[in-house]
């Protein structure tokens, strides 16, 4: 079956009043031609007016100056504001093909886009954006602001409005744009149809039919989505009609069949419906072609192909409704049928009002794309009836959504308008309201026959009624606000604050006030009123309080309520935690868990950490839901085993600890019995786990490899237990074995998920453990950089903290004076300088003039020393933090300008004049919570140097404990190896609880025996043990007496003993010559063993020593220090390297805490007074006392610090 055409009828839907005269025609393809070259540039010689943007920076970056390779202005166009809601737009003139568009950063800056999306329309309103294959609607811009970056349109777009919006720029930038588009001029053919009933009747030639192929093509664009377009009619009483009905396109065939004797018939069907939303005020093309018994139909780039024969089983309804639309390009096998039209063709008809123009009524639509979308616009106003009214229409693909709200101020409630299951629902709910909400509330007083009324909001308010003993009348005069300056006190008092509002409406004895007469001073008096107006201001719409801060406001000025979200200042915007454990280290701060904010002001939250802070290195450690060891148990039907870790910081915080540290690791462990892991590097891997960003990409190593090898720690290492495998497991032994190692590649932690391949088989068995990632270092704190001259300093590209801006660091200097930061602008500037050797100035122009803030410090600020500076400036004030002095702030103006717009580059360490610049260090340099990589730039600018040493002069002071600080190039740390103590800052006791056969021996030998037996010189804890006097300090809490506390003996039979008497009394028994007696010291004090905190200072140190030591000691003995030993830290963490003798159980404690056992007890120091005990004789002056062995292991809860000076003569 075919369709043999005689009449086409375009745009009339009473098709029974066609002229049906038969006729053929000649078809020919008429696709529509692109012209070969076109490619001319359609932007640079059009005028400023054709430039629209959504903002500019300022005049000199305005939408005329975006044009390739020029430099007028300031080089290109910028917005006020760098985000996604700003855009450029160019009016090319007339309907244009478009076939490239190329773009540029901003001459000289900064600032150039690094993606965009194009918008394009006939009218300046209705964009539509323009989409390559796949749907995909971003293009790439530029990486720098000079270099051209070409975009050749997939297909070409014919329109008169180009707009560019941005999607991402330079992150050290603001968007800045040059762009250019090429094409070609486009002419076309156009008649609009009004719905009325008009059309085109285009009746085909008579004569021989030369070929079976016809086609027709045209472009159509319509606000209503039913009508129909096209009505074609055959022989045979056959007919198709192209038809838009809800949006699609619908291509029908109708038969009507005449039989003898019976009346007229006709079936209709549908052959194919394809396109959607084709109601959307844009051009759409469309062909219809026969190819014998084939019919195909193409909308936009969307072809069906079908054949007559095999019909659709659709009964359609057919419409009746006329297209009210336009079109464009009607080609009926190669002829220009509107064209034929407008020249009054003798085989085109006119029918009705058709015009040769498209007249498009101006349409703006709104699209809500994700679930922070919104939409929001005044109310009514106070001159209205009070009534809402909305009208509008929507599509969308959901069931369910909000589309409109709005507050009932009279009432105090809110009303929703929102789809449910597809349909429309409405809900009203009210609610009070306190009568500060901004809103209009009405108040009455009325005082009649001795009662008093006073009624608020009517309805919904509420009514108080009193009855005084007295008539309550006015005076001459009422007041409302307040009272004139001038008045007497006896006419007007005023207790209260003066009112800030509006007021309207007033009525005196039910007779309203012209408030116009008493602006023309007719009527009362008045001062300081604006009259006719009501200029309340709502300051938090925009609301300026960031990280979930809360807004109030009053008549002047607004509040942000920051609790709980871990920010603070005026708008919220600083962060009050740390940003790694390494900052909050270095504040005096000890292993626990910390709020850590890694971005700082930036948009990621804080976040609770655990920070283990030791000796060496500060970890950050982040759990997830597993780090136990887990037995692998198989599963019914399954032949894998997959675990899914999740972490308890979220995925941005995550990335960013890994990013900003110097090392993470993670341990990963397997342990396995008959359960192979990884397999050969040829063979495919039985388990795999997933790492790094997002969800993780896959990895084929275990612990302790390299990524890619297939290996684990034993294949590296060449240690495995079956050499021809590189796991341990993979040997398949039926014996336990394990793989284990750290990971520490960053870019492939964390773990995210972990498969386990090898478990089902019989007789297998298998754990695993993935522990906690830890990372330590922080390359931001330690980033740093020297300026060596006044004229040295570095760059950056232009700060952009146009409504909120905070800049942190540190400096050290022995300079009076440098400007440690710069920026400018046109007129604005923002600074932040050293004005002498105690004060640091804080000064910045937003366009009202400039403004300082200052800190006075009360010490020199060029010490050498680290301090620190924090500086912010938001829409409310300005703030400068020094060190921990208190903060000074300024106020910004209630009305004033507020964007800080700078344009040239940010200048470090000096300014663009090379005068006043600073000398010294400066380190951890962050403006809105992003580090600048000082050390980076320095390594590339003569004069600055990166990195700065010097660390333990401002943070040698935490270590304690005769700990010593130990310079890094990125810090220190506080080396205790000479100190009692142990901990990141040498600052925890080490204790132990012996029993009664606990002792400690700890040995000393000879320099001499040491050199005789060794050809090594004696180390530096030999050397120091023949001297004039030692130093010895211990803690002891016991119950005993007597005991024997600390014992210390030579080769040559000198001793030094520290015990408890039977009296309770402390004392000291040495022998510092074998040919002497010994002495004997003893305290004053009684009742030493008594379980109480003790504290005993001595100054210089018999009998039965060995029965007393029998006794052995039962308590508490803590921080033991001999010079430069310690010999119970030696004892309880090196007793295989160390020259010490256990005897009996000694284990660690904290029992040698100062919070005493019994919580009453009071703590006490006594001294020794130096009371000898026997009658012996004067040391001889220059004695010295050759240590063989120090012996202890008693010990009652008491700080005894022990001063042994032999050779000193005593009593």
């Amino acid at each position: 079956m075919s369709v043999q055409l005689r009449t086409l009828l375009f745009y009339l839907s009473n098709v029974s009043n066609c002229n049906r005269e038969m006729a053929e025609i000649l078809m020919l393809d008429c696709q529509f031609l692109v012209r070969a070259v076109c490619d001319s540039p359609l932007v640079s010689n059009l005028p400023p007016s054709s430039f629209r943007s959504s903002s500019q920076l300022s005049n000199s970056h305005g939408p005329g100056f975006a044009k390739l390779n020029r430099r007028e202005g300031a080089g290109g166009w910028s917005p006020l504001t760098s985000d996604r809601y700003q855009w450029l737009e160019v009016d090319l003139g007339g309907r244009t093909q478009i076939t490239a568009v190329a773009t540029q950063g901003r001459y000289g800056s900064s600032d150039w886009l690094t993606a965009y999306l194009l918008m394009f329309s006939d009218t300046g309103h209705n964009w539509k954006q323009y989409r390559q294959e796949d749907s995909i609607g971003a293009f790439p811009g530029n990486s720098n602001a000079d270099s051209v970056v070409q975009y050749k349109l997939q297909q070409p777009v014919i329109a008169r409005f180009l707009r560019l919006i941005p999607l991402d720029w330079n992150p050290s930038g603001r968007i800045g744009l040059r762009l250019e588009t090429y094409g070609c001029p486009y002419t076309s053919d156009v008649a609009s149809f009004d719905g009325s009933g008009g059309g085109l009747l285009y009746r085909l030639s008579r004569g021989p039919r030369q070929t079976s192929r016809e086609i027709i093509s045209l472009k159509f664009k319509t606000l209503r989505n039913s009508g129909i377009l096209l009505h074609v009619e055959g022989q045979g009483g056959l007919s198709l009609t192209l038809e838009l009905e809800r949006g699609k396109l619908l291509l029908l065939l109708r038969q009507e069949n005449k039989l003898p004797g019976r009346s007229l018939t006709s079936e209709t069907q549908r052959l194919v419906s394809l396109g959607s939303l084709l109601d959307d005020q844009h051009w759409h093309h469309v062909a219809v072609e026969q190819l014998s018994a084939h019919l195909n139909l193409t909308v936009d780039k969307n072809t069906h192909v079908g054949t007559l024969h095999n019909l659709g089983s659709h009964k359609p309804v057919v419409s009746k409704r006329n297209f009210h639309g336009c079109l464009e390009n009607l080609f009926y096998n190669g002829l220009n049928l509107i064209d034929l039209a407008k020249h009054n063709d003798h085989q085109a008809t006119v029918m009705g009002n058709v015009t040769f123009s498209c007249a498009e009524p101006v349409s703006v639509a709104v699209t809500f794309t994700g679930p922070q979308s919104f939409l929001r616009l005044p109310g009514a106003t106070a001159s209205s009836s009070g009534g809402v009214s909305v009208e509008l229409q929507f599509r969308t693909w959901n069931k369910a959504g909000l589309l409109l709200t709005f507050d009932l101020p009279q009432q105090g409630g809110v009303a929703w308008l929102y789809l449910s299951e597809a349909r429309l629902r409405l809900q009203i709910h009210r609610a009070g309201s306190g009568l500060n909400d901004g809103q209009w509330h009405w108040v009455e007083l009325n005082s009649r026959r001795a009662r008093l009324t006073i009624t608020v909001d009517k309805e919904e308010g509420g009514t108080a009624q009193a009855s005084p003993s007295f008539p309550v009348t006015a005076g001459r005069h009422l007041f409302f606000g307040g009272c004139p300056a001038e008045a007497d006190g006896q006419e007007c008092r005023n207790p209260f604050n003066v009112f800030q509002g509006c007021m309207r409406l007033l009525t005196l004895d039910k007779q309203p006030v012209d408030l116009i007469m008493v602006q023309q001073r007719l009527l009362g008096n008045y001062s300081q009123l604006q009259i006719d107006m009501c200029g309340i201001i709502d300051r938090c719409s925009p609301n300026h309080c960031e990280h979930g801060g809360s807004c109030s406001q009053s008549w002047t000025v607004f509040h942000c309520n920051c609790s709980d979200s871990g920010y603070s200042g005026a708008t919220c915007h600083s962060s009050v935690y740390e940003q790694s454990c390494e900052a909050y280290k270095h504040r005096g701060n000890t292993s626990g868990h910390y709020y850590i904010d890694v971005d700082g002001s930036g948009p990621i939250r804080p976040q609770l950490i655990y920070c283990n802070m030791t000796e060496e290195k500060t970890w950050m450690v982040i759990q997830h839901n597993n780090t136990e060891l887990t037995r692998v148990r198989p599963s019914p039907g399954g032949n894998q085993h997959s675990a899914h870790f999740d972490y308890s910081a979220e995925e941005e915080q995550l990335l960013a600890v890994i990013s900003q540290s110097d090392h993470c690791e993670q341990d990963l462990s397997y342990h396995c019995r008959k359960s192979r892991l990884l397999n050969t590097p040829e063979g495919s891997p039985f388990s795999w786990w997933l790492g790094g960003p997002g969800p993780g990409r896959l990895q084929t190593y275990w612990g302790g490899a390299q990524p890619g090898s297939q290996q684990c720690a034993c294949g590296l290492q060449g240690t495995c237990v079956d050499p021809q495998h590189y796991c341990n497991c993979d040997a398949d032994r039926m014996e336990w074995a394990n793989d284990s190692g750290l990971l520490t590649h960053k870019e492939t932690l964390p773990v995210r998920s972990l498969v386990l391949g090898d478990i089902q088989r019989p007789g297998s068995e298998a754990a695993y453990r993935v522990g906690p990632l830890r990372c330590h270092g922080d390359k931001n704190f330690w980033n740093a950089a020297f300026f060596d001259k006044e004229t040295s300093y570095l760059h950056f590209p232009t700060f952009h903290g146009e409504l909120s801006a905070d800049i942190s660091f540190l400096f050290k200097t022995t300079a009076s004076s440098g400007v440690f930061l710069e920026n400018l602008g046109i007129k604005d500037f923002i600074r932040i300088e050293l004005s002498s050797s105690t004060e640091v100035v804080f000064s910045f122009d937003v366009g009202n003039g400039p403004l300082e803030v200052r800190v006075e410090s009360g010490a020199p600020l060029n010490d050498n020393r680290w301090h620190r500076v924090r500086a912010e400036r938001n829409v409310r004030e300005a703030s400068l933090r020094l060190d921990e002095l208190p903060a000074a702030t300024q106020e910004a103006p209630a009305d004033g300008h507020f964007h800080l717009q700078l344009n040239s580059q940010l200048f470090i360490g000096g300014t663009a004049s090379r005068q006043k610049g600073f000398r010294g260090c400066i380190r951890s340099l962050q403006l809105n919570g992003v580090t600048l990589d000082l050390e980076e730039r320095a390594k590339i600018t003569p004069g600055v140097r990166p990195g700065c040493p010097g660390h333990c002069s401002s943070y040698g002071s935490l270590c304690q404990n005769q700990g010593r600080c130990v310079e890094r190039a990125s810090g220190f740390y506080c080396d205790c190896s000479l100190s009692a103590y142990t901990g990141a800052f040498c600052h925890r006791e080490i204790s132990a609880s012996f029993k009664s056969g606990t002792s400690v021996s700890y040995t000393f030998k000879e320099p001499y025996e040491l050199s005789r037996n060794s050809s090594a010189l004696p180390s530096s804890i030999y050397s120091d043990m023949t001297l004039r006097g030692e130093n010895i300090s211990l803690s002891f809490r016991s119950s005993q007496s007597p005991a024997l506390l600390l014992y210390v003996s030579s080769y040559y039979r000198e001793y030094l003993a520290l015990l408890i008497n039977k009296h309770g009394e402390q004392s000291r028994t040495y022998k510092l010559d074998s040919s002497r007696e010994a002495e004997v010291l003893r305290s004053r004090v009684r009742s030493l063993a008594n379980g109480q905190l003790h504290t005993v200072n001595t100054a210089d140190w018999d009998p039965d020593l060995a029965r007393l030591a029998s006794l052995g000691f039962t308590g508490c003995l803590s921080v033991v220090h001999f010079n430069s030993i310690s010999p119970l830290k030696a004892a309880l963490f090196f007793p295989d390297s160390s020259p010490v003798v256990i005897t009996g159980p000694l284990a660690r404690s904290n029992c040698g805490s100062s919070a005493p056992a019994d919580p009453y007890a009071a703590e006490n120091t006594h001294h020794l007074l130096g009371n000898r005990g026997g009658g012996g004789q004067e040391s001889r002056s220059g004695l010295q006392i050759q240590i063989e062995t120090c012996f202890f292991g008693m010990h009652h809860w008491q700080d005894s610090v022990l001063q042994v000076q032999k050779g000193v003569n005593l009593g």
